[in-house]
């Protein structure tokens, strides 16, 4: 088991997220940045799809009431096993009754809490993912508070060793592909999406990352039914302000869409933080494979160390 002691941060369980199930108006939830996610658990030996703490750029505090194996992924922290600093993309092993500190995230926004075995919650629907807006899921479908004890996956009792892999590198650079209403939009608006920087809004959060940076004019006006949306999805509505669809995201909108982020660069995406500038750059649908199979070559690259 592992004991909430403190978390003034947005703290949830989230694994891989619920698949298959949107159109009975079911979100996904799931990890923010995936390829983090799975990066932690192959270096513990764990599934891929196994649900690790997922915190918003930091301030948690946790208590360990077992020996086990833990790293850190995701954003770059600044964290302490008791007092001593450890380092994300490491993993450790831990003893019953020590304290894990996650300070603040130097770089990134979201980072991954993973522990050999996983956490043993219930799944619903499939998945031990937090959806917060349904309160289900997780933890009592809600956010950790101070004073969870939270129960731990079974595990080989024996430590681990001590090693670190290479981090997932932040880029302000997003791969897109180019959507079903693109056409709806300027030739003016198509240059401005693709040329400018676009800064995160503080407004931002796990159902949509919102950007502002100038103006996407339509070509058309008429009305829209609602139709299907995902994680990636960029929507613009009337104030021509591009919104990116995360992983709370709902299951319909009626805004246009002008493009789809890259999967490869979803994680990416996730970890920019309020108020820095990105740019989101054109990719053929060939072009976002290449970038899947680069992440896929990343994690089997861990896959050879993971056993030592």
């Amino acid at each position: 088991m592992i004991t909430v002691l403190d978390t003034p941060a947005f703290s949830t369980l989230q694994d891989l997220g619920r698949h298959g199930l949107r159109r009975h108006g079911i979100g996904h939830a799931g990890a923010m940045d995936t390829l983090a996610l799975r990066a932690g658990n192959i270096l513990l030996g764990n599934p891929e799809s196994a649900a690790a703490i997922e915190t918003a750029l930091g301030g948690l505090t946790l208590r360990f009431e077992r020996d086990s194996n833990f790293c850190i992924t995701g954003a770059l922290y600044q964290a302490e096993l008791d007092g001593a600093a450890v380092h994300s993309y490491w993993r450790y092993p831990v003893r019953k009754g020590q304290i894990l500190r996650l300070i603040r995230a130097v770089q990134g926004m979201y980072g991954y809490v993973c522990i050999r075995g996983g956490f043993a919650v219930e799944e619903v629907l499939g998945s031990r993912s937090t959806d917060a807006k349904a309160q289900f899921g997780g933890w009592h479908g809600r956010a950790l508070q101070a004073g969870d004890i939270l129960p731990l996956g079974s595990s080989q009792p024996t430590p681990q060793s001590r090693i670190g892999i290479a981090p997932i590198g932040f880029t302000h650079r997003i791969h897109a592909v180019i959507s079903s209403e693109y056409s709806h939009f300027t030739r003016k608006a198509h240059y401005r999406f693709w040329q400018n920087a676009w800064t995160l809004q503080s407004n931002s959060n796990r159902m949509g990352y919102r950007f502002g940076g100038g103006i996407l004019e339509r070509a058309k006006h008429e009305e829209m039914p609602s139709h299907a949306v995902q994680f990636g999805t960029v929507q613009v509505p009337p104030n021509g302000q591009p919104i990116v669809l995360m992983a709370d995201t709902q299951t319909t909108g009626g805004y246009p869409k002008i493009a789809c982020i890259a999967q490869a660069d979803l994680g990416r995406l996730a970890q920019v933080r309020f108020g820095s500038r990105i740019y989101f750059q054109i990719a053929t649908a060939e072009e976002a494979a290449k970038l899947r199979r680069r992440n896929e070559a990343y994690l089997n690259q861990i896959r050879m160390i993971a056993n030592q």
